[in-house]
């Protein structure tokens, strides 16, 4: 039987309270087990929270990756993570020692992109988190035109909202993000920064394409798409929809910024999104995108952003410097 055809053993099926005759934790014991495959194992299930995959990853049987996980939650007296029917989860005890994990092994790990470079080889993963429009209309050529260059490296994309991109950075889970903000960010540290414009976006013949200075409030007297709470468009425009009473009237609220082009596309809904993803699709579509005018919209900026006092190993940081030079040069590259 394969190893990915093994049963997954259950574990981790409490929550991260000390179990029955808890007991002070043994320094030892636990820096033996940091040196051995469970820690290989643990962080690989945390990554892919499945023990087939991990199991199909590592080679490896997928009862021998749960009786060591087992073993490290015994010596730790917590259980790492959480089982909901057929879905894993971190537990807060699984979250810390993910974190600390991952800072264990970045010494190794860059380490070892050195001596490749010793051996004229260029290295090495860059995980990045990028928010979905940004993910759509900047990284593709940004990331090929980097993988081309660099086709040895090994980049780990995320697509996720704007304010779980801020956070994964701050967990150590990605060394690059892309997100909008609307305000200086904290946690993190811009390494580039472009304003976008934030409109509305129809077809060329609504009613609202020749409006003079268009209004938000503009927007609300046709069927209107907005972002859902979560979203960082919908940041951009919350202050403006509750101190004009917007939401009062009806309106769609969806979770993709893509799906708020498509609604656009149909002709029936005016779809409130940004530059970005609206210059895209302008240039050979039957749609316009009209900024805009209302003075209480707080700027609105997407950039490259890394941890604040992060020390990049060789593929991140090389990745780091190629994506700040073409967005200095170019932060529109897919329009």
């Amino acid at each position: 039987m394969a190893a990915g055809d093994e049963q997954e053993t259950p574990f981790g099926v409490g929550e991260d309270a000390p179990r029955a005759g808890a007991r002070t934790l043994s320094t030892q014991l636990l820096t033996r087990l940091l040196y051995q495959p469970a820690m290989i194992y643990f962080r690989a299930v945390a990554e892919t929270l499945s023990v087939r995959e991990c199991s199909r990853r590592l080679n490896v049987a997928s009862s021998a990756i749960s009786r060591q996980i087992a073993q490290l939650e015994d010596a730790l007296d917590m259980s790492l993570f959480q089982r909901d029917g057929r879905r894993m989860r971190l537990t807060p005890a699984g979250e810390v020692l993910y974190r600390h994990v991952c800072r264990l092994s970045a010494p190794i790990e860059a380490a070892i992109s050195e001596l490749d470079m010793l051996r004229g080889l260029k290295t090495g993963t860059v995980r990045i988190a990028t928010s979905e429009t940004i993910g759509l209309f900047v990284l593709p050529q940004l990331i090929s035109g980097f993988m081309a260059r660099y086709p040895t490296i090994h980049v780990d994309v995320t697509v996720t909202s704007s304010s779980d991109v801020i956070k994964q950075l701050d967990d150590e889970h990605v060394d690059i993000g892309f997100a909008f903000v609307t305000g200086p960010p904290r946690l993190v540290q811009m390494s580039t920064q472009h304003e976008v414009l934030v409109g509305a976006l129809m077809v060329r013949d609504h009613p609202l394409a020749q409006v003079p200075r268009l209004r938000l409030a503009d927007c609300f007297a046709h069927p209107v798409a907005i972002g859902k709470a979560g979203l960082s468009i919908r940041e951009a425009i919350d202050p403006l929809l509750e101190e004009l009473n917007l939401l009062k009237m009806p309106v769609l609220e969806v979770g993709s910024n893509a799906m708020l082009v498509e609604l656009a596309r149909t002709g029936y809904h005016v779809a409130i999104t940004t530059s970005i993803g609206a210059y895209s699709e302008t240039g050979n579509e039957n749609l316009v995108f009209r900024p805009l005018e209302d003075a209480e919209l707080p700027s609105h900026f997407f950039g490259l952003m890394v941890r604040v006092g992060a020390s990049l190993h060789f593929a991140p940081a090389t990745f780091h410097g190629y994506a700040v030079e073409r967005l200095r040069q170019n932060p529109w590259p897919n329009t």
